[in-house]
This record gives C-alpha cells, sequence and structure tokens, in this order.
C-alpha cells in the first residue's frame, strides 16, 4: 500500500515526531510512506525519513489554490500513483482531498490534531476593534468573515471528499468535522497518538546529565516541552516563574522547543530579572532522557492542545505535570500524575501547585508507567492506523472516488 502524508514540515512537532516513529515501527515492506511537505527548506527529520526508504516530495505555493493543484497533480503523476492521501493540515485538507478525489485517489484521511477555537477568549478574537474607529471595526468584521468562511468551506469539502476521518481527541473532532460526527463511526473516527515507551527505558545519569545542559545539582527543575507559539503560552510561563522564584530561590526552568516567539519570551524572561533560571535548550532529540534526569516537575499551560504528546511523555518519565484544564482529558493516561488548573487563576496559585507538584512522593516504577501507557504505545496506534487503512480500502473497493462526489 503506498501512501502520501501530507504536512507543512517535517521538523521536531508533536505530529512530525508521531509519524516519524509510525515510519520507525510500520511495516516498510508492506506500507510504503512518502510526505508531500509545503516548503523547500530542510527539515529536521528529513534525514531520517530518507533513510527509511520514504521520499519527500515539496509542493509549493499552498496558498494561491490554482498553482497549488498545479503542483499536487504533478507530484501524483511523478511519485505515485497513491493508495491513500493522509493530510495533516487541518482546515486545509479540505482542499487537497478535493484535489486527491478529482484525482481518484481511493483512500483520502483528514486527521485532526488540534482544536484552536478553545483559545479565542484568551486571545481576544471574538473581542472586536474599537467601535468608535469605523475603519478598524469594518476591517475587523471582515477578517472575522473571511476565517468564518474559509472555516466553513474546509470542512463542507472535508464532509464531501474525505473517505475516513481522524481525531486525536474528542475536541479535536468537534473542531474539523460536522457536529454530528461522533453519529458516523464508519466514517468519523477517535484515534488516539502513541508515544514509543522504549526510549523510556535507557538508564539516566542525572548527574551527569544535569552537569552537562548546565543545571546545578540541586535545583528544582521545572520542565516544558513545546513550541514558542502562542498556542503554548509561554508568556503565562514567565509569569509563573516570577513567582515560583520567590518562593523556591532553586528553581531553573528548562524549555525544550523553538519557534517564531522565542525571542519574544525571552526579552520577557529578561525584562523580569529572572534570566539566570532559565535555559533554553533548542530543540532536542534527547527529550525522555531530559525527561527522566533533568526535570522534577512538568509544567504545561497550553492554550489548547489537540491532544498533547508531550503531557504522555511526561507520564511515561514518571513525572508529574501540572497542566491547563483546556487540555485534553484523553492526554490523562495516568490520571494521579497530571494537575489541572484553569487558567483564570493567577500565577501565584500556578506557583504553588507546580510546587506541590514537584515535591510529590518518588516516581512511580517503570513497569507501573509502562502498564499504565500499553494502550497509548506506538505499536498500539500504528496497529489502529494500519487498521483503518485497510478497512478504508476494502470499503473504497466497493464506492469508488468518483461516486463520492456524485
Amino acid at each position: 500500500m503506498r501512501i502520501l502524508h501530507v504536512l507543512g514540515k517535517l521538523d521536531y512537532g508533536g505530529v512530525e515526531t508521531w509519524l516519524v516513529q509510525v515510519l520507525r515501527h510500520i511495516d516498510r515492506q508492506k506500507y510504503q510512506m512518502d510526505f508531500l511537505v509545503h516548503t523547500t527548506d530542510r527539515g529536521l527529520y528529513d534525514e531520517e525519513v530518507r533513510a527509511l526508504g520514504s521520499r519527500i516530495v515539496p509542493c509549493l505555493s499552498h496558498t494561491h489554490p490554482l498553482q497549488y493543484a498545479f503542483n499536487f497533480r504533478r507530484v501524483l503523476r511523478q511519485y505515485g500513483p497513491y493508495d491513500v492521501v493522509h493530510s495533516h493540515v487541518h482546515h486545509y485538507s479540505g482542499y487537497v482531498l478535493l484535489l486527491a478525489a478529482m484525482a481518484r485517489v481511493p483512500v483520502r484521511i483528514a486527521h485532526s490534531h488540534s482544536a484552536p477555537r478553545s483559545t479565542e477568549a484568551f486571545r481576544g478574537l471574538g473581542r472586536p476593534a474599537d467601535p468608535r474607529n469605523p475603519y478598524r471595526r469594518t476591517m475587523f468584521l471582515r477578517t472575522m468573515f473571511r476565517r468564518t468562511m474559509y472555516r466553513r468551506t474546509m470542512q463542507a469539502m472535508i464532509g464531501l471528499c474525505a473517505t475516513r476521518g481522524l481525531a486525536v481527541s474528542a475536541e479535536a473532532g468537534d473542531h474539523l468535522f460536522s457536529k454530528n460526527w461522533r453519529n458516523y463511526p464508519e466514517q468519523w473516527q477517535l484515534q488516539h497518538l502513541g508515544i514509543d515507551l522504549s526510549r523510556f527505558d535507557i538508564p539516566v545519569d542525572r548527574d551527569s546529565l544535569r552537569r552537562a545542559i548546565g543545571i546545578p545539582r540541586d535545583a528544582l527543575v521545572i520542565g516544558h516541552v513545546g513550541r514558542f507559539v502562542a498556542a503554548k503560552n509561554h508568556a503565562f510561563l514567565a509569569e509563573i516563574a516570577r513567582e515560583l522564584i520567590k518562593l523556591e530561590p532553586k528553581a531553573v526552568f528548562l524549555l525544550v522547543g523553538d519557534g517564531p516567539l522565542r525571542s519574544e519570551i525571552e526579552a520577557k524572561v529578561n525584562g523580569y530579572s529572572i534570566e539566570k533560571h532559565f535555559i533554553f535548550a533548542g530543540l532536542r532529540s534527547d527529550v525522555p532522557a531530559l525527561m527522566k534526569g533533568a526535570m522534577d516537575v512538568f509544567l504545561f499551560p497550553s492554550l489548547y492542545e489537540g491532544l498533547g504528546l508531550a503531557l504522555l511523555e511526561a507520564q511515561a518519565a514518571g513525572l508529574t505535570s501540572v497542566v491547563s484544564d483546556i487540555v485534553p482529558g484523553e492526554s490523562d493516561a495516568i490520571p494521579s500524575l497530571v494537575d489541572r488548573l484553569a487558567l483564570g487563576h493567577s500565577a501565584s496559585t500556578w506557583a504553588h501547585a507546580v510546587l506541590a507538584g514537584a515535591r510529590r512522593t518518588p516516581r512511580p516504577h517503570r513497569r507501573q508507567l509502562v502498564e499504565a501507557l500499553a494502550g497509548r504505545s506506538i505499536e498500539s496506534s500504528v496497529s489502529s492506523l494500519v487498521a483503518t487503512y485497510q478497512r478504508t480500502q476494502r470499503t473504497e473497493r466497493c464506492a469508488p472516488a468518483s461516486g463520492r462526489l456524485s
């Protein structure tokens, strides 16, 4: 079976990491996975993906629909035919799957990994500009109208062109699919992502690891893993840090990741004069080791998440996690390790909760963690995904692609 995954770029992100882990564990003799990306820039996973026998194919001009359609058709002609087009680009999946349907690709999957509507109240998107300024108010209304029409159009295309829809959480499904998607499990399906638990079996020398990163041996380390984007709420994390340092002067915040807002957050930390308590570690491939050996507690105050793979990884490492109550409950594989707080609480309240989580009893035994997370393993995830491909392919043999659009 030949599968074309569509995504922006193969960098260290939740979706991208999951896809690479799927590629590592799937039977590559039976399932050929290629990746269509929307850039010519090098991705951090590119080298490994190619070494595993997959092709990475740029398809540019996704902001220009006609040119993108031409490029997409050329990719299918040059590298196909494909049995499956599996799209991970949220609303834009509607257009991707329309093009795939027109090219008569039999299996077309829209995969919802996010639920950004949860953050509207926090970003003020639902509040118009100054009503006393007619121009700004008009521009705001036009922008909101265009966004609404884009979302509705793409959702309609997904409903028309997708032979299967997958959602990493119920909230992610609610955001991308039709309101009654749960009533049609034969087409729309909840399918949690898995993580590679074997990466947490590697022994870690805590003192050596901390020394290599520059963390004092007796420091209390609060960890976070995520891209520096608005959804991850690093600005509030910095506020929490300012309050927590008052309670625990030996606190160190270890932030793993990169992104467009990193410099802004670094400036905010400097403005609070707490920069000596922060380590911006950048992109790292050894997150399991950092969670096991460097971190004492995990902080995850996201404005929204589709699922939260970093939170699953923190649980696999046995860390207590303090998270926003907006993060989907499906992420709580081990509820005793997850403390939830509303984002409306003060930074001081969060700081006290983080400190309490860090001082909790020793981490659970490794065997307990593996047993609790067995259903969230990458092996389980690959098994579910393969079953979806096979089941959908059998169904589509009886309902040709052309029939879906009639």
